[in-house]
């Protein structure tokens, strides 16, 4: 499976976005990309933590 470039899936965002769009909207769509490849990144490296190791770390046993 080819791998999309940075510079493709760029345009791609902008593409997406409403004609009105801030630099904000860009902004955004930007972090929240990058958030979810890092999350991806994590879970394939098995960086993670159970619903339940959560719960406990956060006093919620319940």
């Amino acid at each position: 499976m080819p791998t999309i470039s940075i510079k493709d899936e760029a345009k791609r965002l902008v593409d997406a976005l409403p004609e009105n769009s801030t630099w904000s909207d860009l902004m955004y769509e930007i972090y929240v990309r990058r958030e979810i490849e890092a999350g991806v990144a994590d879970l394939d490296q098995g960086r993670f933590k159970s619903h339940d190791d959560v719960k406990q770390l956060f006093g919620r046993n319940r």
